[in-house]
């Protein structure tokens, strides 16, 4: 008997079968330009020959969405217009604290600016349409808003204050610059000076700021991890496991499946090691060395987190909601619960655990001549600390007590691979830039005793070195097996940037190794050039600051800082989804899983660019609330530092030893009126003549710390000497 058709099969019209369709976005852009002018929705849908309901739905939520995205304009006549043909232009607000704000544009074309009587309906992050209304005297473009498309922002973190008989919250981000008005009884409880989160209630308006709703009262100003509660809110990092994630975590096995040990390459006699810091608990790599007879055969071990993480479960789902882990200076939050971060794919030592294996060869003077991938089942023979290993490698006899031979052997080949790697390394002109993090020291009450800087030895490059082998190796193989995959991209630096880096190598003589265009070659030398100097530091810095980000790319571009024609990332997917995202991709091409499709590349790059963003802002943020509290019984002492940072307002300083940066404004310089020289970074007094410098030593005294704002202010302990001649007769 033939089976009547479902309700739902008999509403589809037969020119809506298929999503494809509908009206395409180009399809809908044309019918409203043969219009001529912005027309209701009934015309365009006439237009586009559209007639059915199901159909005139559908395509009334593609023009939404059109909408959303700043393509189209809704009037308040309820007309939709070409955005373009209303010279109106989509873009994000940027923000800044006296009010005023720059709209950077999705095009790409020049930053918009905004007068504080028309950034005030908006807030950072907002997105807008806005239309441009003139030029400035140096050609800069200035706009009006003229319609939100869509707010950043649903909850504000920040600190709760009484006056007058009324409730205000003053935003924590102070890229949010207006205060939410709180109305009586919608405080929640809050007491004056604590850390709330209220929701916005009414978004602002010309005339209106935002009114909010106190919903959580996180706690006193001052209380400890404060500032990481702070930073967890501030920006939006998923800090709570779903209820169906936590389920999935839950059932995940104790121990490796045995139809897995069965099914994948056995390397569990192999000496595979793993090198980490010494407060690491999830170990994503293990590696092991081995001499032939030209050359080395490197074995690179990857926790197998594909695993046990499938597409569409609902840890991968939240995974890539939170899309990195973001380590805090003593807390982390974590992508993956912890069964798995530090529990079945961590490779602890003397367990079974499931591995993707990237297999090298590489020659004598370190070029990788061969690579294969495959699945393996492994075990970690020790767990080493990295100035443990460097230590037994210098000579120490106590550094690895016990130590078993084949591991050994291991690090004795690895170092001699490093030294093989490091010469590829310089040979291609790759970068490299020794970064200082600052390390928190505790006392017995929970307060900072002291910061020091990490401080890197071989071992953490030796490391770097082999995990940079794999990742090239995975980028070749994904390339050539043309399977959608996420790369590592970094662009080469903007010419603008190039010339400013060009001429502050100049002042320091230094110009000459840069050259005319800007290659990793010609940025290598000069940090070749800067060695030994006592402003390598410096030099360093403004290096960095030249550079473009680098980003997650569907296409390959390859990476400028590496000097790499192909760069993925592959080697930690516990705490990095793109990681993750590669590892199904390799599944995909060995022929043992099912690869990520191209279709959603680009979004999910732009999402693990933005989220990788979004946890360096945060750990920025909690860091530079340590140095302050830090900082704050020191108000009065008197610090060695160097210049750092050069502007119209004053100079950035940097402490000695201690890694806390301040600013001396230009009015705590010793009395003169100083000139901003912008091509040289210098601050020079007009009468006395005097310099303030990149690179200059000066002592500072400690006058001001701002917790709220994470500003500490310095003032010259000099402040006497380089006063004009006139001025100290005259006194």
């Amino acid at each position: 008997m033939r089976r009547k058709p479902s309700r739902a099969s008999r509403a589809e019209p037969a020119e809506f079968e298929h999503v494809a369709d509908l009206p395409s976005r180009d399809d809908i852009g044309r019918a409203l330009a043969e219009l001529g002018a912005p027309s209701d929705f009934d015309a365009v849908a006439r237009a586009l020959g559209v007639t059915h309901k199901a159909a005139r739905h559908a395509l009334e939520r593609r023009m939404a969405a059109m909408t959303r995205d700043g393509q189209l304009v809704r009037t308040r006549g309820e007309r939709y217009g070409l955005a373009d043909r209303m010279e109106l232009i989509p873009g994000r607000v940027l923000a800044h604290r006296d009010g005023y704000a720059f709209v950077r544009p999705e095009t790409g074309e020049d930053d918009i600016y905004l007068a504080p009587r028309e950034a005030c309906r908006a807030l950072h992050g907002d997105k807008v349409l806005v239309r441009v209304a003139g030029f400035d005297r140096r050609d800069r473009p200035y706009g009006h808003l003229v319609e939100i498309l869509e707010r950043a922002h649903e909850r504000i973190v920040g600190r709760y204050f009484r006056d007058r008989g009324f409730g205000r919250l003053v935003p924590d981000n102070h890229r949010l610059n207006q205060d939410l008005i709180i109305p009586a009884g919608a405080e929640g409880g809050a007491h004056d000076g604590q850390i709330v989160v209220a929701t916005i209630e009414q978004q602002p308006e010309r005339h209106q700021q935002p009114v909010g709703r106190v919903v959580e009262i996180l706690g006193e100003h001052m209380a400890p991890g404060m500032e990481i509660e702070i930073a967890l809110r501030s920006h939006h990092l998923p800090c709570e496991w779903p209820a169906d994630a936590a389920r999935e975590a839950a059932r995940v096995p104790q121990r490796v499946p045995p139809a897995e040990l069965a099914r994948r390459r056995d390397l569990r006699g192999l000496a595979l090691v793993t090198i980490d810091g010494a407060d690491a608990r999830d170990f994503d790599d293990a590696v092991h060395a081995r001499r032939t007879g030209k050359g080395f055969a490197l074995t690179v071990a990857i926790a197998d987190v594909a695993h046990y993480v499938r597409p569409g479960s609902a840890l991968d789902e939240e995974a890539r909601r939170r899309g990195t882990s973001v380590y805090f200076p003593d807390r982390v939050i974590p992508m993956l619960p912890e069964a798995l971060s530090n529990g079945l794919c961590s490779l602890v030592p003397d367990e079974d655990r499931l591995a993707m294996v990237c297999e090298l060869t590489i020659t004598a003077d370190g070029e990788v001549r061969r690579a294969r991938f495959y699945e393996a089942v492994i075990r970690s023979h020790a767990r080493l600390i990295y100035t443990d290993v460097q230590r037994w490698q210098d000579g120490a006899a106590d550094a690895l007590p016990g130590l078993d031979a084949d591991v050994a052997a291991n690090l004795a080949a690895l170092y001699d691979l490093y030294a093989s790697l490091r010469q590829a390394r310089e040979a291609r002109g790759a970068l490299d830039i020794d970064t200082v993090e600052p390390r928190f020291h505790y006392d017995e009450q929970g307060k900072i005793a002291r910061i020091e800087g990490t401080v890197r030895v071989d071992a953490h490059r030796l490391i770097e070195e082999c995990m940079i082998a794999a990742n090239v190796a995975a980028a070749r193989r994904l390339e050539r097996s043309r399977q959608a995959a996420l790369y590592r991209v970094h662009d080469v630096p903007a010419e603008d940037k190039v010339e400013e880096l060009g001429r502050f190598l100049g002042e320091l003589g230094l110009g000459g190794h840069l050259g005319q265009v800007a290659t990793p070659e010609s940025y290598a030398a000069v940090l070749a050039a800067a060695t030994g100097r006592a402003d390598r530091r410096l030099v360093e810095t403004v290096v960095l600051r030249s550079l473009k980000l680098a980003v997650y790319s569907a296409e390959n571009s390859g990476h400028f800082g590496l000097a790499l024609d192909a760069y993925t990332h592959f080697t930690s997917p516990i705490r990095r989804y793109p990681d993750l995202i590669v590892h199904r991709a390799l599944k995909a091409v060995l022929g043992s899983g099912e690869g990520p499709e191209q279709a959603h590349m680009v979004e999910l790059a732009e999402h693990c660019s933005m989220c990788e963003r979004r946890a360096d802002d945060a750990t920025r943020d909690v860091i530079g609330w340590l140095k302050c509290e830090f900082m704050q019984e020191r108000i009065g002492e008197v610090f060695p530092a160097i210049i750092s940072g050069v502007a119209e307002f004053g100079v950035f300083v940097e402490l000695d030893d201690i890694f806390v940066e301040g600013l001396v404004h230009v009015t705590e310089l010793p009395g003169d009126y100083y000139l901003y020289d912008a091509a040289r970074h210098v601050l020079r007094g007009r009468a006395s003549h005097r310099e303030f410098h990149l690179g200059q030593a000066v002592e500072v005294r400690l006058a001001r710390v701002d917790l709220d704002e994470r500003k500490i202010d310095f003032t010259l302990a000099d402040a006497g000497e380089g006063r004009s001649r006139r001025g100290r007769r005259r006194r």
